[in-house]
């Protein structure tokens, strides 16, 4: 097991930095800001940095077939977002009837479908949330996995053939077969058991060999994960909050990381000045896929 760490890229000074995504096409890093209710992008190319205002919170979203067009995930709904005109053109919303609830984490499966979960904005964290799919005829669907209270960890192997997913305060990784055709769902299963790890588990990547890369939320790191579950390499962040990361560059070698200064007192904003920053690190001998993109 091996262990190197990140360096600052972009100092964002986010509340909730989250969602990062690398476009292949465009070679271009997009990430949100979700309680700056915010959408960013980077271009390596030129250093420049540019936000978009979002009519709510942007929890998730992913690439389209239209590099002009992105699918987002609000806090409420489902909705387009055309960078030309920078409209936002709703969808559907979701859970409605769970006015506590709002979208979290999301990624596209290897066939081209938006999976996503929710999370419970209430206190207590009561599990009343679910995972769901929005299909290329976009028709939404509930997945048969168990209620979860902060969905997190959304994933796909390589071949599409396992799905990743969390619960987040269970402090555990989960997997789940996904049928190639129709998506279904079946034998629900530990994939792994971090609770005698430093942080909680947030946002993860799968890397072209099929290893999945987690934020450590609270643990100052990312975790490289086996196909077995296994802790294969740590990559050490200098803040307590990373969230969410990303396999992008020209190569694809380059791990990307947002982080939060949220919930962060005065005090330790003094000690970590840049959370709420995104961080990188180039790779040696891992490489990422192309982010599947929605295929409405």
């Amino acid at each position: 097991m091996t262990s190197t760490s990140a360096s600052l890229l972009v100092d964002g000074k986010h509340m909730l930095g989250e969602g990062v995504l690398w476009c292949d096409r465009t070679q271009r890093l997009f990430w949100t800001d979700i309680l700056g209710a915010t959408l960013w992008r980077y271009t390596p190319a030129s250093g420049e940095t540019h936000s978009w205002p979002m009519p709510e919170r942007l929890a998730t979203f992913a690439l389209t077939n239209d590099d002009d067009r992105l699918l987002l995930g609000l806090a409420s709904q489902l909705a387009w977002f055309t960078f030309s005109t920078q409209v936002v053109t709703p969808i559907c919303a979701v859970e409605a009837d769970l006015p506590h609830t709002r979208l979290n984490d999301g990624r596209c499966d290897r066939f081209g479908r938006f999976v996503f979960g929710t999370k419970n904005d209430a206190p207590d964290l009561a599990p009343c949330c679910s995972f769901y799919r929005l299909n290329t005829d976009l028709t939404l669907e509930k997945l048969p996995l168990p209620s979860i209270a902060i969905s997190n960890s959304i994933g796909f192997s390589p071949d599409g053939r396992i799905m990743y997913y969390c619960d987040s305060p269970t402090r555990t990784i989960r997997c789940c077969d996904y049928e190639t055709g129709d998506g279904i769902v079946s034998n629900d299963r530990l994939f792994a058991d971090l609770r005698q790890q430093p942080g909680v588990p947030d946002g993860s990547t799968v890397d072209r060999d099929g290893y999945l890369w987690n934020a450590q939320w609270g643990g100052y790191r990312v975790l490289r994960l086996a196909p077995d579950g296994s802790i294969d390499r740590i990559v050490e962040v200098p803040v307590a909050q990373p969230s969410c990361v990303a396999l992008g560059g020209a190569l694809l070698d380059t791990l990307y990381v947002t982080t939060a200064r949220e919930s962060l007192s005065a005090q330790a904003l003094l000690v970590e000045p840049t959370a709420g920053g995104v961080f990188e690190l180039r790779l040696t001998g891992s490489y990422g896929l192309p982010e599947s993109r929605f295929g409405a």
